[in-house]
């Protein structure tokens, strides 16, 4: 779980521009300029990761008060947190406290940090008591092939949904289906995707190209193919950091 600090700040990564309310937010207001603007995001992130939908909710609020100035296109982009773990998970606790070498108590104190957090931007993360770490492979597929119907985001929130408020496991193949087909996808395309390694390349060679630009940690949300605003940030650095962005012609 990427855990960004909640100040903004600025890291050069490749070809992207970091974007910061601290070092390159103007105090320009779109709004005066009277001008309608449309960007293109794409947001890398996992299923479960905490801060991917804490961060989406605070964009979402950002976006409702930049509206009608500034519109956007949001495309899910596939990150693992944990590629490598087997289909049956592990025990959450035991996972974080090996990965990031913390404590049990630091573990907790984090985890009612993180539901905090939720709570300040809308999400309410569900009492998950233990809870497992899964992985998310083959959602990511399910949510490339959600993109040629316009489910994306659908797909993706009620992913976020089945993870974190139901204790569900995006791995397994009849969750996977049941959430597809609440959103309106079909059920048996879903199923004959999951039974092949339908759209496993195209995953991987995303997966890569954006860790080739730097991207290790999520959600990092790219704007227009250029700048980076990264981590789950406060609504208020996306919405200055998007003015900024939508004011750059």
């Amino acid at each position: 779980m990427a855990a960004i600090p909640l100040e903004a700040y600025v890291k050069s990564v490749f070809g992207f521009i970091a974007t910061s309310s601290l070092n390159c937010v103007t105090n320009v207001l779109l709004a005066k300029k009277n001008m309608n603007k449309h960007l293109k995001l794409d947001i890398v992130s996992d299923i479960s990761c905490p801060w991917c939908i804490i961060g989406y909710q605070s964009l979402t609020h950002a976006l409702t008060t930049l509206a009608p100035n500034i519109s956007v296109d949001i495309t899910w982009q596939p990150f693992e947190l944990n590629p490598h773990m087997p289909n049956e998970g592990q025990e959450i606790t035991e996972h974080i406290t090996e990965k990031y070498s913390i404590s049990v108590e630091q573990s907790e104190q984090n985890r009612a940090m993180i539901k905090q957090r939720g709570m300040d931007v809308g999400y309410e993360f569900g009492h998950r008591g233990g809870g497992r770490i899964y992985n998310t492979f083959n959602a990511h597929r399910l949510l490339h092939w959600a993109k040629e119907y316009n489910k994306q985001t659908e797909l993706k929130l009620a992913l976020f949904d089945l993870y974190f408020k139901q204790s569900g496991n995006p791995s397994d193949h009849q969750q996977l289906l049941e959430v597809s087909e609440s959103v309106g996808l079909d059920r048996a395309k879903a199923q004959k995707i999951l039974a092949s390694n339908e759209y496993e390349q195209e995953v991987r060679e995303l997966q890569r190209h954006y860790q080739s630009a730097g991207i290790s940690s999520v959600p990092a949300v790219i704007v227009n193919n250029k700048h980076l605003i990264s981590g789950g940030q406060p609504a208020d650095v996306f919405e200055q950091a998007l003015r900024e962005i939508a004011n750059e012609n």
